[in-house]
């Protein structure tokens, strides 16, 4: 049986991933709970069935209030192409200050569209083939994305002052910091 403490970690976690889909915190919050399952099962591969399931209906309903905005956006990269990024020097490497707060800011300032491609092939590790029926978008559409959308990232986390605070949505007030973990191919 999950404890409290574990579900309430699934629902912030479910919160923040819709909220980053959305960019919008308002929807989010009403995703998250119309996407949360029952936790009344004791069975330990169910719990997790049911968590892994809760995520894949919130990702769902995120994408769909967001659908216009999601087509927008992808227009706009169709039509402009590739553009020029000013990346950090080759040296940079991501600060061990770096919170997920940190990390919040820095994927919200990207498009929509580039953005979502991000989360889903990379954060969420969903198969190309998938985030292209869920984004309605050709899988080349969806590659130029996510380069387009990590450039920005790589970009946006290069360029912000390090400095102490709460930032971002973090409501516990508690700093996560972001482990780097390798990308997938």
């Amino acid at each position: 049986m999950e404890t409290p403490e574990r579900v309430k970690r699934n629902v912030a976690d479910l919160h923040w991933l819709a909220t980053l889909l959305t960019g919008r915190p308002e929807i989010a919050t009403e995703l998250t709970f119309q996407a949360i399952a029952p936790a009344e099962d004791a069975n330990a591969f169910f719990s997790t069935w049911m968590h892994a399931w809760s995520r894949r209906i919130a990702i769902a309903k995120a994408l769909a209030a967001v659908r216009e905005d999601l087509a927008r956006s992808a227009r706009q990269m169709a039509v402009k192409g590739a553009e020029k990024f000013n990346f950090p020097r080759r040296s940079w490497t991501l600060e061990p200050e770096t919170t997920k707060a940190d990390l919040e800011r820095a994927l919200l300032r990207i498009d929509i569209f580039p953005r979502a491609a991000v989360l889903l092939l990379v954060f969420e590790r969903v198969p190309l083939h998938d985030a292209a029926i869920l984004l309605e978008s050709d899988p080349n559409l969806i590659r130029e994305g996510l380069a387009a959308g990590l450039r920005e990232l790589t970009t946006n986390l290069a360029g912000m002052p390090w400095k102490s605070g709460v930032t971002g949505s973090n409501t516990n007030h508690e700093e996560h910091y972001v482990r780097p973990t390798p990308i997938p191919s």
